[in-house]
């Protein structure tokens, strides 16, 4: 007689198997369901308002230490002179690197200075941000009292410092140093660097915005360089001729721009600086 025990190959066991796979991909369903479901629960992160201003407030000042940065007239000079040189190529890219870690080594350790030392205390700036503001503010006046007492009545008579007339036989890594010791270590451009850390550092920004803020800041204090790097890399013929037209404006008009830029940018830290210690 036949057998009557159940065959592996019998109807039962596939539709057996066939309601094993559907439970399957149902309970996979589900949990799909779920994460989405739990995903969409999660509250959206909105930015916040208070932060966006102080942000906007703080890329504000910085944009005009920036600016009187960018257009301070001796190391616009410095790299055309750079440029002209025979290893202009080489030795121009270099001087703005330099320039550029110059800036961001300073700007870093004002930064560095003013987060443990409570550059921000209850959202307002710290007393010492607004001495150190005061200060600066005091400085860069008398600075620019100087120069415009100091400019030459005859714009063409105008004397560049001795150390450019050397500036055809420096090498690739004291070119490099230049432009760190310009940007770092020069008291026309310092004094607008580090005011410009002393806003962002008092500000009470998340550090990732006090580093965007300084990036900004570097770059466009960058750009009185990039200009004429630019001019010299795309300009072709004309290069020459334009960044020649370039230096002698800068070389004639030096002292009263900077004068200018010192006395207006002092007067306002002076009052950035006031009102920090009346507050």
């Amino acid at each position: 007689m036949p057998s009557t025990s159940s065959s592996p190959f019998s109807g039962s066991h596939f539709r057996a198997a066939e309601d094993s796979g559907a439970a399957d991909r149902t309970a996979a369903r589900c949990a799909a369901q779920a994460v989405v479901a739990s995903a969409c629960a999660k509250p959206l992160r909105h930015p916040d308002p208070h932060l966006e201003a102080t942000m906007g407030a703080v890329l504000g000042d910085v944009l005009g230490f920036a600016a009187a940065v960018a257009i301070s007239p001796l190391p616009i000079i410095a790299i055309i002179l750079i440029l002209a040189t025979p290893r202009g190529r080489l030795n121009g890219p270099l001087f703005t690197v330099g320039w550029i870690l110059g800036l961001s080594a300073l700007g870093a350790v004002m930064l560095a200075i003013a987060s443990p030392a409570g550059a921000s205390a209850h959202n307002q700036p710290a007393t010492w941000v607004g001495a150190l503001k005061l200060a600066l503010g005091v400085l860069l006046v008398l600075f620019g009292a100087r120069q415009w007492h100091r400019r030459p009545k005859d714009p063409s008579q105008a004397q560049l410092p001795k150390w450019m007339g050397a500036i055809d036989r420096l090498t690739p890594v004291k070119v490099f140093g230049l432009g760190l010791g310009l940007a770092a270590l020069n008291a026309k451009n310092a004094p607008l660097t580090i005011a410009a850390a002393a806003s962002i550092g008092s500000a009470g920004l998340p550090v990732g915005q006090q580093i965007a803020s300084l990036a900004i800041f570097v770059l466009i204090a960058t750009l009185g360089l990039l200009a004429p790097l630019g001019v010299f890399l795309l300009g072709g013929e004309r290069a020459k001729t334009t960044l020649g037209n370039w230096k002698d404006w800068a070389a004639q008009h030096n002292v009263a721009v900077m004068a200018v830029l010192f006395f207006v940018l002092g007067l306002k830290l002076l009052g950035d600086g006031i009102s920090i210690l009346a507050s």
